[in-house]
């Protein structure tokens, strides 16, 4: 069901409606649980539509009125962008040659050798700092022994 069909319908149909469709609802949860239900997608169904009934009955308590689009609004199919020129493909070749030469400047640029940072930081004619070494030869005091079971 769709709710511009039910928006169609008068009051008292929709809860006539409303009615059979929450027995249908519990009649179909029934048979599921008693593993009689062949199609359990009934149930969601059931209870979407009655969902819908609802909704349509409420609305119409509140006194809010909903205008649906006309049915024909729908069937218009989409437009698809006009395609590009000849002239818009060359352009866009030339890019793609640019694109090509980008990169194979990002590419000899890769190879390069860089500069570290100890080479910028030391004034020309100085000589480079040498690494730290490591702390090799340094003794460490042992571990205090305990008095017990000695």
């Amino acid at each position: 069901m769709k709710a511009r069909d039910l928006r169609d319908r008068s009051t008292e149909d929709l809860a006539e409606l409303e009615k059979s469709l929450a027995n249908e609802r519990f009649q179909g949860k029934f048979k599921n649980f008693t593993n009689r239900l062949d199609d359990t997608s009934l149930i969601r169904k059931n209870k979407r539509d009655l969902a819908r009934v609802k909704l349509i009955l409420t609305e119409r308590a509140r006194g809010i009125v909903v205008v649906s689009k006309p049915v024909d609004a729908e069937k218009k199919p989409k437009t698809r962008a006009p395609k590009p020129a000849p002239a818009e493909a060359a352009e866009k070749a030339e890019t793609a040659q640019e694109k090509a030469e980008k990169t194979e400047k990002k590419a000899e640029k890769a190879a390069a050798p860089k500069k570290t940072k100890a080479a910028v930081a030391a004034p020309k004619g100085a000589a480079p700092k040498a690494p730290p070494t490591p702390n090799v030869g340094i003794k460490r005091p042992a571990a205090k022994k305990s008095g017990k079971g000695d």
